[in-house]
């Protein structure tokens, strides 16, 4: 079991990545693991992503993968975050300008809280079976609810939905309470 000092430990896949979230687990004191999706499309184009891009805290640059320093420029809200922009000025004469961008200069984003998201991922590169932990207790039961209900919603609209779900959640864990410690004790605590 993982003991992580924290009242609350969660595991979750990276459907539910947002650094938001992971903000709102660390102020109250609840350690997330949570995958993140490679959603960059650096990857398919064959440049560089952003995690080549090494963050140097104690100067607020980043380091590019040519060894330039890629400095702070400006702040700008996106979306509702704060992100700090950097880039360099050797972009434009930078041998490996085409592995990073088709633009002018290869502009890095930073969100004010990123120092949340670099600890979670910090910590599940720390824990690597975080997910074979989440595979194994979440996708038995979501499967078995699936086969039960025959993968389809009796109802319409969320709320109905919902309801219905909650109650698939229900039986599943009264039949699941009934096998591990018997319908006779399950009353007897009742």
């Amino acid at each position: 079991m993982l003991d992580t000092g924290n009242p609350i430990t969660v595991i979750a896949d990276q459907g539910y990545y947002r650094g938001e979230e992971l903000l709102a687990c660390e102020e109250a004191g609840i350690t997330a693991y949570v995958a993140k999706a490679d959603t960059s499309g650096k990857r398919s184009k064959r440049e560089f992503t952003r995690r080549q891009f090494r963050y140097i805290p104690e100067d607020d640059e980043y380091i590019c993968p040519a060894g330039e320093r890629a400095i702070y420029r400006f702040t700008r809200t996106e979306r509702g975050k704060q992100l700090r922009r950097y880039w360099s000025s050797a972009c434009s004469h930078c041998s490996l300008k085409s592995k990073c961008t088709p633009g002018d200069y290869r502009r890095i984003s930073r969100w004010e809280y990123e120092g949340v998201v670099e600890r979670a991922e910090s910590r599940l590169r720390g824990y690597p079976q975080a997910m074979m932990v989440r595979r194994a207790t979440v996708e038995h039961p979501f499967g078995t609810l699936k086969q039960w209900m025959g993968s389809v919603f009796l109802t319409k609209q969320k709320h109905n939905v919902s309801t219905e779900m909650s109650l698939h959640v229900l039986a599943y864990n009264m039949k699941r309470a009934m096998n591990l410690v018997g319908a006779k004790a399950i009353l007897e605590a009742i």
